[in-house]
């Protein structure tokens, strides 16, 4: 069973960049979800990416600011994070695509 770690998050200034990662054990290859909760609110999709890592989405209102991407190499993915709002205050999630399998989740801060 594939477990996926991740590192990264923590507190910034609106308008600042954190960079999220997730490993993923073992050399398979996944494609993984990145998704967000935060307080009050429902768990909402961020971004994606293949195991290939060719194709990606992303939602609407991250778009142009976060990006993602992997080194398969580390089987690991990214999530970088620029021009943070405090709405972006969450926590984050990575999932394997199509599984049940999450993280353990980071917690984002965005101090205004």
């Amino acid at each position: 069973q594939v477990q996926l770690v991740q590192s990264g998050g923590g507190l910034v200034q609106a308008g600042g960049s954190l960079l999220l990662s997730c490993a993923a054990s073992g050399r398979t290859m996944y494609g993984i979800n990145w998704h967000r909760q935060a307080p009050g609110r429902e768990r909402e999709f961020v971004a994606s990416i293949s195991k290939t890592g060719e194709n990606t989405r992303y939602a609407d209102s991250i778009l142009d600011r976060f990006t993602i991407s992997r080194d398969n190499a580390k089987n690991t993915v990214y999530l970088q994070m620029n021009g943070l709002k405090p709405d972006d205050a969450a926590i984050y999630y990575c999932r394997v695509d199509s599984r049940d399998v999450w993280d353990q989740g980071y917690q984002v801060t965005v101090s205004s």
